[in-house]
C-alpha cells in the first residue's frame, strides 16, 4: 500500500503550495522534524538536494547491507580524479527523506545541478568558470552555517583536477558590510539576535534539543522567515553558483508540481535557498541562467563515508563539529546524557582508566546542574564535556581528547552493497579484500605480517600494489617485535577518497595484478632518474610483479649504462640491493637483479675518487653520504653476486684507502673514509690515531681538521661511543680543541657543534664527565704521536683556574675585572 492509498487528510491549507522543508545538512534535530513533517503531510513526491543523476541509486538505500555514512560520488568518466562526494549520515535530513520515502511507496527525486555540469564547472578554461572552492578563510564557514551539501573533493586537498565545492559567496557584491556579514554565517546573525554568542550552543539548543510534538511545520516557517530576512537585499546581477543552482531547483520543482499536483510536492533543501525557491521567477529567466553551461560525462555511485570526514575539521564544507555526538542524539530512544555518559565510561574502562557507575551518576548530576545554571533546556556537548573532564578525568584533557577523537568524532566506516554501481578494479579489490580477511576501517590499526605464511605473504602483495597504483591505503612502519625480513608491519586507515583513487586507477587494467603491472611498466619508461627505477624494480619485487619486472629491469639496465654520474649511481644502488634479500622470503628470482647491482658497483668504485675531488662543503656533505649508503650497499651484497665479480668488499676497502689518503677530498669524506675502514676492521687502531693526529696538527687549517672530525666521528653512526671507549682519540681532539686560536675557534663552532649534537643524551652526559677530569698532566698529550693514554682521575686545577675570571664576570661579582682581554678569553686552555 503506498502512501497516497493510506494518506490522511493534510493539516497544511489547501492552495499553500509545495511543501519547503529548509534544513541545516547533517543535523539530528532538523532530521526528526523532516520526518515528522513528512509523516504529517504526506506528499506524493518527495525532491532532494542533490544530483539528479543518483536518482536511479536511490533504490539502493532501502537495502539491508547499506549502513550510514554514506556518500554519492560523481567522477567525470574521461578524468576520474575530477571528482565531487554528496556525504549522507544517518542523521542527515536527506537520508531520512529518501529512507521514508522509500518505506511509503514515495517516488524521491534529486533536483540540484546535475553533476555533469558541477565536475565541469571548475575546468581551466571554462569562460563561465565559477572559482571551486572557498576563496578566503571569510567565505568557508558561509558553507557550514548554512548547510551547504559541498562536494568534498580529494583534489581540493591535494591542489589536483577541480571538484566543485558550493561557495556561498561566489559572485557576491553584497550590499554593504552589514549583508556581506550575514552572508559569511547566517546561524552566527541568528544567534547573536537571540543573546547567543556561540552559534552552534543557539542551534542546539532551538532545534537540536526541540521535541517533536506540536505543530509539526512551525520549525520550517520560522526558519524559512528568518533566512527570508537575512537574503533581503542579496540580489545578484550574475549567474553565481547560488542563482544557477536556485534556478535548476525551481524548474524540477515546477515539474513536479505539474506531475503530482502543488499540494502534493515537499522539498528537502538546504534553509539558504528556500527563500529563493519560494520567490517566483518566470522558467524563460531560469533557463536563461542555464544556458551554456559547461558538461562532461559523468558517473555516480555510492561509497562508504566516516564520521571522522564529516567533521568541520577535516576540510568539509558543511561539516559539524561532533558528528559522532550528533549520532548519538539522533539514534538514543530516550535519556540521551545518561546513555552518552555512559558510553564514555565504557571507553576509559577500555584504556584502563578507573571510572565506576558512580561516575557515571556524578557526572550526569552535574552536567544537568551546568545546563540550569547556564539557562540551557537541556545539557548540550558543552556541558556533558565538562562534567566529564571534572569527574571522570580528574580535570584533565589528555584522557578527554581521547573521548572527543573516538566518541565526539568517531570512526564509524559506513557500508555500500555489492549492487552498487562500481568499476571493475574496485570489484576486484572488494573480492581480494574479502578472501584476504583484510576489511577496511575508518580506525587506524597496526597489521604485523608473516611473509612465511601464505595469506599474509599475499596481504603484503596487495598492499604494494596498491600503494604502485596510488591507493595509500597502508603505509610500511617500523616492526616493533621483529627485523627480520620474514616480518612486514603496516599501518592501515580507509580514507574515502580511496574510493577515486581506485576510480582513477582503473584506466591501467580492470583487476589489482593487472593494473600494478600496467602502470609500473608504464613509470619505467617514463623515470626521470636512475635512482626511480630502481626504487620501481624495489616495488615490483616486493609486488611480486613479475611480469613488470623484465621491463623495468631493461630500462635500469640501459639508464645505468648511459649515466655517468656518480651520485646518480650512488643513490641507485641502496635499492637494489635491498631487493636482492626478497628472494630468500619471496622465492623471487632476482639473478638479473644482481648482476645489474655488481654492474653498477663496479662502475662506482672507478668514479668515486675523482668524484669527490674539489667539492665545496655543501657537495662534500651530500657525497659523504653516497659514501655510506654504498657502503651499506657493498655489505647487504656480500655473496649474492657471482664469482666473475670478484670479492667485492676488497675492491671497495681499496676505495676508502684512496679516499682517506688524497689531500683533494674533502675533510668530512677523508674521516668518514678512515671511520668505515675502522668500523670493518681494515684499519688498526693505532695507525686510526696516527692518521687523526696527523690531521689534527697544527699544520692543518681549522676548519678542514673540524671537517675531519665531523667525518670520523660524526652523526649518529656511533662516533659518540668510540670517543667514550678510545681516549686516545678523545685526548687527541681535546688537545686539538684548547689549541685552536679564538679567531679560528668562531669559524669551527658549527661544525663541531652539529658533529656532537647528533650523539644521544648519555654519550654527550659521559663525554662531558671525561672532559671535566681532564687529561693526565704525567703523560702530556702527544700530537701526531701515538695520542694520549687517557684522562686522569683527578681535575685539572689549572685549566679550571683559567674560567674563573668569565665566570665571575658572568655572575657580576667582580666589576673591577670585567675588563678582560679577548684574547685572555681565547686562552682558556692555559
Amino acid at each position: 500500500m503506498t502512501a497516497q492509498d493510506e494518506r490522511p487528510d493534510s493539516p497544511r491549507p489547501s492552495g499553500a503550495g509545495p511543501l519547503l522543508l529548509g534544513v541545516r545538512h547533517h543535523g539530528p534535530g532538523s532530521a526528526r522534524a523532516v520526518r515528522a513533517a513528512l509523516e504529517a503531510a504526506r506528499p506524493r513526491v518527495v525532491l532532494i538536494e542533490g544530483p539528479p543523476e543518483a536518482d536511479t541509486l536511490i533504490p539502493l538505500a532501502a537495502d539491508e547491507d547499506m549502513r550510514p555514512p554514506v556518500a554519492l560520488l560523481a567522477h567525470a568518466v574521461d578524468e576520474p580524479g575530477r571528482s565531487a562526494f554528496w556525504p549522507l549520515a544517518e542523521f542527515s535530513p536527506e537520508w531520512v527523506a529518501i529512507r521514508w520515502a522509500l518505506e511509503h511507496g514515495v517516488p524521491a527525486r534529486f533536483i540540484d545541478l546535475p553533476a555533469t555540469h558541477t565536475l565541469a564547472w571548475g575546468r581551466e578554461g571554462t569562460s563561465t568558470a565559477e572559482p571551486e572552492g572557498p576563496t578566503s578563510a571569510a567565505e568557508e564557514p558561509a558553507q557550514q552555517a548554512q548547510g551547504e551539501t559541498v562536494p568534498d573533493t580529494a583534489d581540493e586537498r591535494t591542489g589536483e583536477g577541480s571538484g566543485e565545492a558550493t561557495d556561498e559567496n561566489a559572485g557576491d557584491d553584497g550590499p554593504g558590510p552589514v549583508a556581506d556579514t550575514v552572508r559569511v554565517d547566517p546561524l552566527a546573525a541568528l544567534a547573536e539576535a537571540a543573546g547567543y554568542d556561540d552559534p552552534e550552543r543557539w542551534w542546539e539548543d532551538v532545534v537540536e534539543h526541540r521535541g517533536t510534538g506540536g505543530d509539526a511545520f512551525a520549525p520550517f516557517t520560522a526558519l524559512e522567515e528568518a533566512m527570508g530576512a537575512l537574503r533581503e537585499g542579496d540580489v545578484t546581477g550574475g549567474p553565481d553558483r547560488d542563482s544557477v543552482r536556485e534556478a535548476y531547483m525551481r524548474l524540477q520543482m515546477r515539474a513536479a508540481q505539474k506531475e503530482f499536483g502543488d499540494d502534493e510536492v515537499a522539498v528537502v533543501c538546504g534553509a539558504w535557498h528556500v527563500p529563493a525557491l519560494r520567490e517566483k521567477r518566470t522558467m524563460a529567466a531560469d533557463r536563461a541562467l542555464l544556458k551554456g553551461l559547461p558538461k562532461v560525462k559523468a558517473d555516480m555511485t555510492w561509497v562508504p563515508w566516516t564520521h571522522r570526514r564529516l567533521a568541520r575539521a577535516s576540510g568539509y564544507g558543511a561539516g559539524i563539529d561532533s558528528p559522532g555526538w550528533y549520532g548519538h542524539l539522533f539514534g538514543a530512544p530516550d535519556r540521551p546524557v545518561e546513555r552518552w555518559l555512559t558510553k564514555v565510561a565504557g571507553l576509559l574502562r577500555e584504556e584502563d582508566r578507573i571510572v565506576s557507575s558512580a561516575h557515571v551518576i556524578e557526572a550526569v548530576r552535574l552536567a544537568e546542574t551546568l545546563a540550569a545554571m547556564r539557562g540551557r533546556p537541556l545539557p548540550g556537548l558543552t556541558e556533558t564535556t565538562d562534567a566529564v573532564r571534572a569527574v571522570m578525568c580528574e580535570g584533565s584533557d589528555v584522557p578527554l581528547s581521547l573521548v572527543h577523537d573516538r566518541l565526539v568524532v568517531g570512526d564509524v566506516l559506513g557500508e555500500v552493497p555489492e549492487a552498487a554501481p562500481a568499476v571493475p578494479l574496485q570489484r576486484d579489490l572488494a573480492r581480494l579484500q574479502r578472501r584476504l580477511r583484510l576489511k577496511p576501517e575508518a580506525l587506524e590499526r597496526e597489521l604485523e605480517l608473516d611473509l612465511r605464511k601464505e595469506n599474509d605473504a599475499e596481504r603484503s602483495r596487495l598492499l604494494h600494489r596498491l600503494r604502485l597504483l596510488g591507493v595509500a591505503w597502508g603505509e610500511p612502519a617500523v616492526s616493533r617485535s621483529s627485523t627480520g625480513t620474514f616480518r612486514e608491519t603496516w599501518r592501515l586507515r580507509w580514507e574515502p577518497e580511496l574510493a577515486v583513487r581506485v576510480a582513477e586507477a582503473g584506466v591501467w587494467g580492470t583487476t589489482v595484478l593487472a593494473a600494478a603491472t600496467a602502470k609500473a611498466e608504464a613509470d619505467a619508461v617514463s623515470a626521470r632518474s636512475l635512482a626511480d627505477i630502481t626504487a620501481l624494480a624495489e616495488h615490483c619485487l616486493l609486488a611480486e610483479l613479475t611480469d613488470a619486472l623484465p621491463v623495468v629491469m631493461r630500462v635500469l639496465a640501459d639508464r645505468a649504462a648511459l649515466d655517468a654520474d656518480v651520485a646518480h649511481l650512488a643513490q641507485a644502488l641502496p635499492a637494489l640491493v635491498r631487493s636482492l634479500r626478497y628472494g630468500d622470503v619471496r622465492a623471487t628470482d632476482t639473478r638479473a637483479l644482481s648482476e645489474v647491482a655488481a654492474g653498477l658497483a663496479e662502475r662506482i668504485f672507478v668514479g668515486l675518487p675523482p668524484a669527490c675531488a674539489a667539492l665545496d662543503a655543501e657537495a662534500a656533505q651530500e657525497m659523504r653520504g653516497h659514501v655510506d649508503a654504498v657502503h651499506g650497499a657493498v655489505g647487504l651484497l656480500g655473496d649474492a653476486v657471482g664469482a666473475v665479480h670478484g670479492d667485492l668488499r676488497v675492491r671497495w676497502h681499496s676505495v676508502l684507502r684512496v679516499l682517506s689518503g688524497r689531500d683533494t677530498v674533502p675533510g668530512v669524506i677523508r674521516g668518514r673514509a678512515v671511520r668505515l675502514l675502522l668500523d670493518d676492521g681494515e684499519l688498526a687502531q693505532d695507525e686510526a690515531a696516527r692518521l687523526m693526529g696527523l690531521v689534527l696538527s697544527p699544520g692543518t687549517a681549522p676548519a678542514d681538521a673540524a671537517a675531519w672530525i665531523e667525518g670520523f666521528v660524526g652523526g649518529g653512526s656511533g662516533g659518540g661511543m668510540l670517543l667514550v671507549h678510545d681516549e686516545r682519540l678523545l685526548g687527541l681532539v681535546d688537545a686539538w680543541l684548547t689549541g685552536v686560536s679564538g679567531d679560528a675557534f668562531t669559524d669551527v663552532l658549527p661544525l663541531l657543534r652539529r658533529t656532537f649534537s647528533a650523539y644521544e643524551p648519555g654519550v654527550r652526559r659521559t663525554l662531558g664527565e671525561l672532559v671535566r677530569r681532564g687529561p693526565d698532566r704525567g703523560s702530556g698529550v702527544a700530537v701526531g704521536g701515538s695520542g694520549a693514554p687517557g684522562f686522569a682521575a683527578d681535575l685539572d686545577d689549572d685549566r679550571a683556574d683559567a674560567v674563573l675570571p668569565v665566570v665571575r664576570l658572568l655572575l657580576g661579582l667582580d666589576d673591577d675585572r670585567a675588563r678582560i682581554d679577548d684574547n685572555d678569553l681565547a686562552g682558556v686552555a692555559g
